[in-house]
């Protein structure tokens, strides 16, 4: 009876009820259209971190540290990499060389990061040979092969099948050099990452700085169930607890930031909107609440409790927003699924965004768990704005409120 009431005295000024209702709208619109298009792209940020350049776990000498030190290699690591393998909840491991050096083109020449790989290991850990744009994932180059980054190859004006020279210093302590031909060229969307990154045999890197090809400076491990990588790092590390095992947080701290702090900045950003539109409830129900003085004194005068009133009151708040919140927030979720396939293309920053490790193409990503946080925002939001106006109905006394003239 009251609820069809509340909802029949919305609709008694059309104007001013479609007006707030248009607003919550495209307030509500806004965020969520916001949200899904933030959180898409957190997380084809965190699946291209992840999946193709550091995987779940890591392992590494405690001496490793950042300065890749030749001799800092993992003892045993034969041993371990097939203690590893014994461990159910592993789908995946790569043993790597890694070590710094030069590489230089006929044109110029930086400093990068080689890793020397076993192919074959290295597709059960990342998807990097997914991400080969141009050429072949160490196929198509008979001696010496070397995988290359798109932004690095753009710098050293080089392509498929081109000739490096890669310098670096060897298990003795001396400078040499060894020439390397491009096999392929990936391309992963993110700059810094291609342009540091260049992948080579191990057997060819062993041979190259004279060391055994059984020692490796990093095993990379990938988990079969990502929703465990707290308890299996943990797990790792008391097991090896004199090496040094870290997960993909750690490895890398923007995208655990990210990772953690992703939502919250969504549900601040919301919330925002959110506050904006409380206070232009309020005052709609504020103005219809004292246009009505003397309709309510008289409700009240014929027996109609208090509280009656204020339920009624507070239940026109609440239907006004949840009318405009839930057009909205169908009318985001409608414009997500539209363009998550295709994705947004934002080309025209792409060079920033990839420098920084973006995509400039974004898909929209729907999450129920998100949806159903902003109705319940949106409920909440109409239950406090309805408060003032319905407590402000409440103060004037019946007989008062008769004589009040509007």
């Amino acid at each position: 009876m009251i609820a069809s009431i509340s909802w029949k005295n919305i609709w008694r000024n059309r104007v001013r009820s479609g007006v707030i209702i248009a607003a919550i709208t495209i307030g509500m619109f806004a965020g969520v259209f916001t949200a899904t298009f933030y959180k898409g792209w957190i997380k084809q940020r965190l699946d291209a971190g992840v999946e193709t350049e550091v995987s779940h776990i890591q392992i590494h000498n405690r001496e490793f540290g950042e300065n890749y030190e030749l001799k800092s290699f993992i003892p045993e690591s034969a041993k371990l990499e097939a203690d590893l393998a014994k461990e159910d909840f592993i789908d995946g491991i790569s043993a790597r060389l890694v070590l710094q050096g030069m590489i230089a083109s006929t044109e110029t020449g930086t400093g990068v990061r080689l890793l020397g790989v076993d192919p074959e290991k290295e597709k059960t850990v990342i998807n990097l040979y997914k991400k080969v744009a141009d050429g072949q994932f160490f196929d198509g180059v008979k001696r010496n092969p070397i995988l290359i980054g798109k932004k690095l190859a753009e710098k050293l004006k080089v392509k498929v099948h081109s000739k490096l020279v890669v310098t670096l210093q060897d298990s003795q302590g001396h400078l040499t050099n060894e020439a390397f031909r491009v096999c392929g060229i990936y391309s992963v969307g993110n700059g810094m990452f291609e342009e540091m990154n260049v992948f080579v045999l191990k057997t060819d890197l062993a041979r190259f700085v004279q060391m055994d090809e059984t020692t490796s400076h990093e095993i990379v491990v990938h988990l079969k169930n990502h929703d465990l990588l707290k308890e299996n790092e943990e797990y790792l590390a008391q097991k090896y607890d004199q090496l040094l095992v870290q997960n993909w947080q750690q490895l890398t701290p923007e995208l655990g930031i990210l990772n953690e702090y992703g939502n919250i900045y969504i549900y601040f950003f919301i919330g925002i909107i959110l506050l904006s539109l409380g206070f232009g409830i309020v005052n709609t129900m504020l103005m219809a609440v004292m246009e009505r003085v003397k309709e309510i004194g008289m409700l009240m005068a014929v027996g109609m409790s208090k509280f009656r009133v204020f339920w009624m009151l507070m239940l026109e708040t609440v239907l006004l927003t949840l009318t405009g919140g839930v057009f909205g927030i169908l009318l985001g979720l409608l414009v997500t699924a539209a363009t998550s396939k295709k994705g947004i293309d934002l080309s025209f920053y792409a060079k920033g965004l990839e420098d920084m490790g973006y995509s400039s193409h974004v898909y929209p990503t729907i999450e129920i768990n998100m949806v159903v946080v902003i109705v319940i925002l949106v409920l909440i939001t109409g239950l406090i704005a309805s408060i003032y106006p319905a407590r402000k109905a409440l103060k004037y006394k019946p007989a008062e409120a008769i004589r009040i003239d509007m």
